[in-house]
């Protein structure tokens, strides 16, 4: 089955050199990478197409250009990568032998956190029991079917005729997209957590700190958890 990358961007200029370099030596190849711009003012577009990837261009909100991308893509497996975040290398083969098992709707890498000069152990572990606490707190019953959440650091695939069918993402969520599709797609069948490394960028706490990172990690999911969504991008500010 083939497989589409869709990246969703904003004024990724900084980051997108080292993605472009690194997905070129993905072996096999995917079908094609689509990146789905939110409305850049630099050269995120220009280093894009001059990659040979398709580049759509979008209303800016993680959720509407998942979706776009997502609608566009010509593959039957779709796997979203954040511009910041490095997959394995042989990542098509990982998605077709996971997807190839039909219980398996939804499934993603393991996020290890590192920067230029560090690699950020104490978050990473944080975020893997997380997968297991935050449906604990936010959504137990589906916690006690052994539902995990998967973050959008983690590179979720799935298949394309899966996301459409379940509705994609919700539109208006500008975070947290990916938690609502965990949801989703848990009425489809099991979500796993593939034991393979996504590389992920510390920029985040890099800017804000160990501890001001994590808590603003748990106050934005509790935001979601409560229903309060127009108040996570507010809580949530862009890092580049």
């Amino acid at each position: 089955m083939s497989v589409s990358l869709v990246i969703p961007a904003l004024d990724e200029a900084k980051a997108l050199p080292v993605l472009v370099a690194h997905l070129a030596k993905l072996y096999p190849r995917p079908r094609e990478i689509v990146l789905v711009d939110g409305g850049s003012t630099d050269s995120t577009t220009k280093l894009a197409q001059a990659a040979g990837w398709r580049v759509v261009e979008c209303e800016k909100g993680r959720a509407l250009q998942i979706n776009r991308g997502v609608t566009e893509a010509q593959g039957e497996l779709v796997c979203v990568v954040h511009a910041d975040s490095l997959p394995p290398f042989d990542m098509v083969s990982v998605i077709e032998a996971t997807l190839a098992e039909k219980r398996i709707a939804l499934a993603s890498f393991t996020p290890l956190i590192r920067g230029p000069d560090k690699t950020r152990w104490g978050t990473t572990a944080h975020n893997w029991i997380k997968t297991w606490y935050a449906p604990l707190i936010t959504r137990p019953h589906l916690f006690f079917r052994g539902v995990r959440l998967l973050f959008g650091d983690h590179a979720m695939f799935f298949r394309r005729a899966d996301f459409l069918a379940i509705g994609g993402c919700t539109p208006g969520d500008a975070v947290m997209e990916e938690a609502d599709l965990c949801v989703k797609f848990a009425r489809l069948g099991k979500i796993r957590m593939v034991p393979r490394w996504v590389i992920t960028s510390d920029r985040r706490i890099a800017a804000w700190g160990p501890l001001k990172a994590n808590w603003i990690y748990f106050k934005v999911g509790i935001l979601w958890a409560l229903g309060l969504r127009h108040r996570m991008a507010e809580n949530y500010p862009d890092i580049r």
